[in-house]
C-alpha cells in the first residue's frame, strides 16, 4: 500500500491529468470526448482510491482505468459510425535514410546505448520529451503505437479496432519505434549528457 495520503494523490491527478487529455484526443479525435473519458477516469480513481495498491505507480493505474474508458468510447464511437477511417501512410523518406541498401543501418543512424532505462521511466523530463516526440509523429502512427505499447492490444486487436492488415500493423509499430527512439535520442539524451 503507498504512504501517499488523498492530497498527494489529487495532486499527482492534476499533474498527470494533461497527458491523460492528449492520450484520449490521440485515440478519440473529439476533444470533447477525450474530456468526458478523462473526467470518467479521473472520478473512478478518486472513487477507487481505496483499490489502488501501490504495484505499480499511482499515475500508471489511473492511465490503466483510461485505458479501459478509451477502449469504450472507441468501440461506441464505431457503432455510431462516427469512427474515423484510417489513412494509410506513404512511406517515410526519413526512416529509409536510416539503413543502407542491405537493411543495415547507414553511418550516424546507428541508436545510442540508453544507460539506466528504469531510471529514465521515473524522470519527468523524460516524460516530457516522450509526449513531445508522440505529438510529433503522424497521427495513425501514434494511435498504432499507443494501443500496442501504452493500451496493450495484441497487434489482431488493433486491425479489428481500426480495420487495418496484420502485416501493415507490424510496419506501423516498426517505424513508430524508430522515430520514437530517433526523437528521444535527440530530445532527451543529448540534453542530458
Amino acid at each position: 500500500m503507498s504512504d501517499d495520503t488523498l492530497e498527494d494523490r489529487y495532486t499527482k491527478l492534476a499533474r498527470v491529468r494533461p497527458r491523460l487529455l492528449s492520450f484520449a484526443r490521440l485515440h478519440l479525435r473529439d476533444h470533447a470526448a477525450a474530456e468526458d473519458a478523462v473526467q470518467e477516469a479521473l472520478i473512478a480513481a478518486i472513487e477507487k482510491n481505496d483499490s489502488f495498491s501501490g504495484r505499480s505507480g499511482y499515475e500508471t493505474w489511473v492511465f490503466g482505468i483510461l485505458k479501459y474508458k478509451l477502449l469504450d468510447q472507441m468501440r461506441q464511437q464505431k457503432r455510431q459510425g462516427k469512427w474515423e477511417p484510417f489513412d494509410e501512410e506513404a512511406g517515410d523518406e526519413a526512416l529509409d535514410q536510416m539503413f543502407k541498401r542491405s537493411g543495415s543501418w547507414a553511418p550516424g543512424a546507428i541508436p545510442k546505448a540508453w544507460d539506466e532505462p528504469d531510471q529514465a521511466l521515473e524522470n519527468q523530463a523524460f516524460w516530457q520529451v516522450f509526449d513531445a516526440c508522440m505529438l510529433s509523429l503522424p497521427e495513425n502512427v501514434a494511435r498504432v503505437f499507443s494501443l500496442r505499447e501504452l493500451m496493450g492490444l495484441t497487434t489482431e486487436q488493433i486491425c479489428q479496432e481500426i480495420g487495418i492488415k496484420e502485416n501493415n500493423a507490424w510496419v506501423i509499430l516498426h517505424r513508430a519505434r524508430l522515430k520514437l527512439r530517433s526523437c528521444i535520442e535527440k530530445g532527451w539524451m543529448e540534453n542530458a549528457a
